[in-house]
């Protein structure tokens, strides 16, 4: 699903404007961005929470020259869904997956 395609299911379950919607979307983004830059995690209850993990010095090879290089310390942006989250999406896919093994089964079947 793209931002488009959610920005336009939003619109039509909430009657509010595709326009209106869009500017809301690109703000929550906007949000979630500057403060991830600014080292902020953010937390959303019964989604997940968006955080910064570190990442220490390593080293690591060039293979092409067979050298060593050192690759510094640094930040990476990361997402771990919320439990709630990660239980609906694994019901909701053991029955989607279930549906669909019983229509092949009957297609099998016929």
């Amino acid at each position: 699903m793209t931002k488009a395609e959610i920005i336009a299911e939003i619109s039509t379950k909430t009657g509010i404007e595709k326009l209106d919607v869009q500017e809301a979307v690109e703000a929550f983004f906007k949000v979630i961005k500057n403060s991830m830059v600014s080292g902020e995690n953010v937390y959303v209850r019964g989604f997940g929470s968006f955080v910064v993990k570190k990442r220490a010095t390593k080293t690591a090879r060039n293979i092409s020259k067979n050298t060593a290089i050192i690759i510094p310390e640094h930040f990476v942006p990361s997402f771990k869904p919320a439990k709630v989250f990660v239980e609906k999406v694994k019901n909701g896919n053991v029955t989607k997956l279930a549906a669909a093994a019983e229509e092949a089964k009957t297609a099998a079947e016929a």
